[in-house]
């Protein structure tokens, strides 16, 4: 629940790892994946507990895992093998995993139509919902001055309570994609696209400045 909410006490997350070690091979499918990913999400290394019984856990019940549990799984394996250099899934198991992950049609909100047409207006070509190597998909990507940059779109949904403070998927794959996929990744928050309401000149502004682009760069 904490990890969920994107809570994160990195000594409680160590406090707990002798305790869900002795439990692993009492877990089930769900137990083994939540825990997986709420490290993962604390980016708390735990070599003891995501261990090699951890993986046979996972490799023996591999046929009971539903999508939600595969999805998390995946988010765990590039965590392991990606940003901490250790061992991840069996290849079959990070295959399923990796086509859950990427299985989820994408869906495009009025506020990612407007951000997009804002880029187009200062001379950027946008594309969107562009999946990359680490199985994410990015809201938009655009090529600044020789550098790719991804663009998040922040709705309201992408935070805790609608409010301010990002959930944990939103905190994970800000983390994730820029190591894994090589790229920069900035965000565009609901609440300050809000505020400048109508006023198109101002939108283009305030993309302008957070790409890093001059202002007289039509």
């Amino acid at each position: 629940a904490y990890a969920t909410m994107g809570i994160v006490d990195k000594q409680l997350f160590s406090s707990f790892v002798p305790t869900a070690a002795k439990l692993m091979e009492s877990y089930n499918n769900q137990a083994l994946a939540n825990i997986a990913w709420a490290y993962a999400v604390a980016n708390v290394d735990a070599p003891t507990l995501f261990n090699d019984i951890f993986i046979n856990e996972c490799v023996e019940k591999k046929d009971g895992f539903e999508n939600a549990a595969l999805f998390q799984l995946h988010q765990w394996h590039l965590w392991q093998t990606k940003e901490k250099s250790n061992s991840g899934l069996p290849v079959d198991l990070q295959e399923r995993c990796y086509d859950i992950f990427i299985s989820q049609a994408p869906t495009v909100s009025k506020l990612q139509n407007d951000v997009v047409a804002q880029l187009s207006h200062i001379g950027l070509d946008p594309k969107e919902e562009v999946l990359m190597g680490s199985g994410y998909r990015i809201d938009v990507l655009v090529e600044v001055n020789g550098k790719t940059i991804g663009v998040e779109v922040d709705g309201p949904h992408h935070f805790i309570g609608k409010g301010m403070s990002p959930l944990a998927r939103t905190i994970l794959k800000r983390r994730q994609v820029p190591p894994i996929d090589g790229i920069e990744l900035v965000s565009v928050p609901y609440w300050n696209w809000d505020k400048l309401g109508k006023d198109q000149a101002k939108k283009q502004e305030y993309l302008r400045h957070l790409l890093g682009l001059k202002i007289d760069n039509e």
